[in-house]
């Protein structure tokens, strides 16, 4: 027999989603099993797989040492990783890092030790604010994510609430992201709010802009605002009022008003020579909770930049 003790970041979840993160090794079926055949109690009773954990649950466990063995290797992946990111905001509960382009915010299936996710554990890990050992189930996190080639905002929390009311509100869209681009051309108007549908070819990674709704395709709109222009291109603000994948890209691309250096959705298989990555960059977020935010209250109405002299295209507005 052996017991944990439910901490607070390890609270306010399912019995079965802790158990997954915690046993990894566990096999779903077998621990079905155990929970049905009472090898697995909370503060000494029956359980379900739905029960909602609370700080201080006692779980007791009637289930074979090779589950906790393997639960407690201290082979961590993510000392392999850098440490290093450019810091936009930090405080107890989370962080605001600015994202180089070219960094992947999680493992891909080309993984092999560096990611943004890992920067960040190792980060804290040093800072003495992450213990993997003191952690049953929770590791920080990120709260959303940009491609690989786009720079900008990413936000990490350090612990289980911040992410739970993070996640939350990207869901709700009480945080507003706003991005810089470089364009082609100048867009026909000034400012426009653009609608349309998205669909996406899986296969080939690539999404589709249609004027009419399709099986499959979801309505999308992106509002953006000319900056400044010269003969040749255009800084253009984005305000994403729909967070699809790749749809800035394809909407100003839609337009006739490409992304410089997009080779997927721009004017050229190839981009110029000094743009490595596609024009993009997520440069402004704010904090607009229109509900409760928990412990992050003290955030809203608070607005955060990167600063633009930062922003790896700027400066070509200037020298083109």
């Amino acid at each position: 027999m052996r017991t944990l003790t439910i901490n607070k970041n390890d609270a306010n979840q399912r019995l079965d989603k802790f158990l997954q993160k915690h046993f990894r090794t566990l096999p779903k079926t077998l621990m079905y099993k155990y929970i049905r055949k009472k090898c697995i109690k909370i503060n000494g009773k029956k359980c379900d797989i739905q029960t909602m954990l609370s700080e201080g649950d006692v779980l007791t466990f009637y289930i074979k040492d090779e589950f906790f063995e393997a639960a407690e290797q201290k082979n961590y992946e993510f000392m392999k990783a850098p440490k290093s990111f450019d810091i936009v905001y930090e405080d107890e509960n989370l962080i605001l890092i600015d994202k180089r382009p070219g960094i992947i915010v999680h493992p891909d299936k080309n993984y092999h030790f560096d990611s943004l996710v890992a920067r960040v554990q190792h980060y804290l890990y040093d800072k003495g604010e992450y213990d993997p050992e003191s952690e049953q189930a929770f590791a920080p996190a990120l709260a959303n994510r940009i491609d690989r080639n786009t720079g900008g905002i990413v936000i990490a929390a350090k612990n289980a609430e911040a992410l739970r009311v993070l996640n939350q509100k990207m869901k709700t869209r009480e945080l507003e992201k706003y991005y810089l681009c470089l364009v082609y051309g100048r867009p026909a108007k000034a400012t426009d709010i653009l609608s349309g549908y998205i669909v996406k070819n899986e296969s080939k990674n690539k999404v589709q802009i249609l004027n009419k709704k399709i099986d499959g395709a979801k309505e999308i709109r992106t509002k953006y605002k000319v900056l400044e222009s010269n003969e040749k291109y255009s800084l253009v603000e984005i305000d994403l009022l729909t967070g699809r994948t790749h749809q800035i890209r394809a909407h100003m691309a839609s337009i006739g008003n490409p992304l410089v250096g997009d080779t997927k959705y721009g004017k050229n298989k190839k981009a110029p020579e000094e743009f490595k990555y596609q024009a993009l960059y997520s440069y402004k977020i704010k904090f607009n909770f229109s509900s409760p935010a928990s412990s992050l209250e003290y955030l809203n109405g608070k607005e955060f930049c990167v600063d633009k002299n930062k922003i790896w295209f700027i400066d070509k507005l200037n020298t083109n």
